[in-house]
């Protein structure tokens, strides 16, 4: 007689819940900033992770302005893209972008370090991100957080 296989179990999606966190970006280095609200964007700290699910929890990033950057990378790093017509590769500063839209800088940081498919697209919807230290989500009751980076 052949024996049960034991199988891991897959959480559906009534078994997955979500909370709200927020991170307040004072002082924080980007790069590492990213790479934990990646972590928890996606559910990696979670018992049910599963990699090709979306488990992970909201994200609230307030003060993007003041993020910071080590070394010489503020006036160095660049942000490239290109438009899609011929000669339309574009680029800025960190600086000036920090400057300009410290929102983006850290959304482009974050999406960077998210899985490039479906998925990541549907897991970067759950990030949001303000200048300043004021967000709307207070009705979804969002818990601080406090990264040690």
């Amino acid at each position: 007689m052949r024996e049960k296989i034991q199988r891991t179990p897959v959480p559906k999606a009534k078994d997955i819940q979500r909370k709200w966190y927020v991170v307040d970006a004072s002082g924080k280095i980007l790069g590492r900033l990213a790479s934990e609200v990646a972590k928890i964007l996606r559910g990696k700290g979670k018992p049910i992770w599963t990699p090709h699910l979306d488990v992970g929890d909201f994200v609230i990033i307030v003060n993007a302005s003041k993020v910071r950057l080590t070394g010489k990378k503020l006036q160095q790093k660049e942000l490239r893209w290109y438009t899609g017509y011929p000669g339309g590769l574009r680029s800025i500063k960190y600086a000036d972008l920090l400057r300009k839209n410290p929102v983006k800088a850290v959304e482009h940081a974050v999406r960077g370090m998210l899985p490039k498919n479906r998925l990541g697209r549907k897991m970067f919807r759950k990030l949001k991100v303000y200048a300043g230290p004021e967000h709307p989500h207070q009705a979804q009751k969002p818990e601080p957080l406090e990264l040690d980076i």
